[in-house]
């Protein structure tokens, strides 16, 4: 009767450790998943940045092509 109880008792313990490892899993990926949001929010910003500097630039650069005619 003892071998019967503890695979029982072993088997329920193992399953507790499975059911908090998922729990500290979902935590992380939770967590890497704020990251990535705020990293593409951080890439977007920098692109619209990218952009706003370069069209004055290329303002210029058309200019500048078209009176070398």
């Amino acid at each position: 009767m003892f071998w019967p109880m503890l695979a029982i008792a072993l088997g329920f313990c193992g399953i507790a450790v499975l059911a908090v490892l998922a729990a500290r899993v979902f935590a992380e990926v939770r967590r890497l998943s704020r990251q990535v949001s705020e990293a593409s929010h951080r890439i977007t910003r920098a692109a619209e940045d990218l952009e706003r500097a370069a069209s004055p630039l290329a303002a210029q650069t058309a200019r500048t092509l078209r009176e070398g005619r």
